[in-house]
């Protein structure tokens, strides 16, 4: 249904004005396609080396906001004291969207790779933080039990009995993230990059080749579906004792 839809608007849109892309045909998708994949005189190719931009930032910030909250969520699912000290401030900074906080990224960490990893770190930060406490509230105390019967550390009943129930849910929190985690990339990339898909996507919609537009869209979304998926097998291997295939 949708493709009849679009098949028909392209083509009245074409009646008016047959080099009109705001709509493109096959045609003009597999020109556009074909632009931002051959190589320019100084041998850039355009969709790969956004596209590298973009992933590189993405998985650098990323990074940085599941470490940062997977230690703050333990922390604070183990010791009142740092559950006082952050519960509150994560709580307040989770209801804050961190496109617009743009600004603020902008004026404390300019506009170079720092800024890209500080909006992606900590832009997902509260919510994994809270999906980390939350689930370490949940470890049943007959297990914390039986593990200090045995005779385990702090530490160890960190590691061999807190570590391995959260971590599931721990993945499946990271999943959710990673989209939004995009959004924020490419609204600032939108804005101040000079290489990347939201700095393609600004060029060439204002120039109206949404034939090109497209192909990165599309692309984008395969990408981002290829990593939702990836995280989805790295979860089930590392993590047996979940259940699920």
């Amino acid at each position: 249904m949708i493709v009849l839809a679009y098949s028909w608007l392209s083509y009245r849109q074409k009646t008016f004005n047959p080099n009109d892309t705001t709509v493109p045909n096959l045609s003009q998708f597999i020109a556009g396609l074909k632009f931002v994949v051959t190589p320019m005189p100084n041998g850039e190719i355009l969709l790969w080396d956004d596209l590298k931009a973009t992933y590189f930032r993405h998985f650098v910030g990323v990074t940085v906001g599941v470490i940062l909250s997977l230690i703050i969520g333990i922390l604070m699912g183990c010791w009142p004291a740092v559950e006082s000290i952050f519960r509150i401030p994560i709580a307040f900074l989770a209801k804050i969207p961190p496109t617009a906080m743009i600004a603020v990224y902008f004026i404390l960490f300019g506009t170079d790779m720092e800024m890209f990893v500080a909006m992606i770190g900590f832009g997902i930060f509260p919510g994994l933080a809270q999906s980390v406490y939350l689930s370490v509230k949940e470890v049943s105390d007959d297990a914390v039990y039986k593990a200090y019967t045995l005779g385990a550390s702090n530490y160890e009943l960190i590691w061999n009995v807190i570590f391995p129930q959260i971590l599931p849910r721990f993945f499946e929190a990271i999943r959710m993230a990673t989209g939004p985690a995009m959004v924020f990339l490419i609204a600032a990339e939108w804005m101040v990059s000079d290489i990347g898909v939201g700095y393609r996507l600004r060029i060439q919609s204002r120039l109206l080749n949404m034939n090109i537009v497209y192909v990165y869209l599309i692309v984008l979304c395969l990408t981002t579906y290829i990593i939702d998926y990836s995280l989805k097998i790295v979860k089930n291997k590392v993590c047996p004792w979940n259940g699920e295939e």
